[in-house]
């Protein structure tokens, strides 16, 4: 008798790629270095200073590629091994990827891809570090990071709320169950779903059907993969 692979999906935020070394930049006070966030991360933003909004994504782009995957993402990974293993990401850095995981889907974008400003589905991977004032798409208009900004869209939630619903796992890394869209997903897991967050700090209001790991991204996954392995 062949038995089918239990599809693992997971759900991973910015601590996982903090401890990489990925700089998390919205603050306490709601600042991103020293920024509010509708002049580096929203349509508003963009429309008053392009430059700006160039300069600070060039500048995490840069700090993108001085990082390396680390355990977490490893373990993902290996987790493949085992399960049909889909990544959900809000992180728009590729260390998933270059840790090798072959399924994963970017909810915020991608900040080594460039995009037109005139046709949202003109998307470039970039070929240089940085994006200027006059680099242009095929269609003569100046290109923007892929990412989703404050009060746009996020095209790629409807493919995620449908890998969450044929999940037989569930894990949360990395983000609070607090912050949108990953609350909305978790409640879209079917009722027999085992629900695993891995939280340092797991909020009060994280509890009920969650089985919590406290521990950091790396840590917490190296004992959810003894645990899975175990079942």
């Amino acid at each position: 008798m062949i038995c089918s692979v239990k599809k693992l999906v997971v759900l991973t935020g910015a601590g996982i790629s903090a401890e990489s070394g990925i700089q998390t930049f919205r603050g306490a006070d709601g600042l991103w270095e020293g920024h509010d966030v509708t002049q580096v991360a929203s349509p508003e933003g963009w429309r008053s200073d392009r430059e700006l909004v160039l300069d600070f994504y060039n500048q995490r782009r840069k700090n993108v590629l001085e990082v390396e995957p680390n355990q977490g993402h490893f373990i993902l990974k290996e987790l493949e091994d085992y399960f049909d293993v889909n990544i959900i990401t809000q992180n728009i850095d590729d260390l998933h990827e270059r840790a090798g995981s072959t399924m994963v889907l970017h909810l915020h974008g991608e900040i080594l891809k460039s995009r037109s400003t005139v046709d949202e589905s003109l998307v470039y991977t970039m070929t240089k570090s940085t994006i200027e004032i006059g680099d242009t798409c095929e269609k003569g208009s100046q290109l923007r990071p892929h990412i989703v900004w404050f009060g746009e869209a996020v095209p790629m939630i409807e493919p995620a709320a449908e890998l969450v619903m044929q999940a037989d796992i569930l894990v949360v890394v990395g983000t609070s169950m607090e912050v949108y869209p990953a609350a909305g997903l978790t409640r879209l897991a079917p009722v027999d779903c085992p629900v695993y967050l891995i939280d340092p700090n797991p909020s009060h209001s994280a509890s009920g059907r969650f089985k919590h790991i406290v521990a950091g991204g790396g840590a917490g996954l190296a004992r959810l993969k003894e645990e899975l392995l175990r079942l």
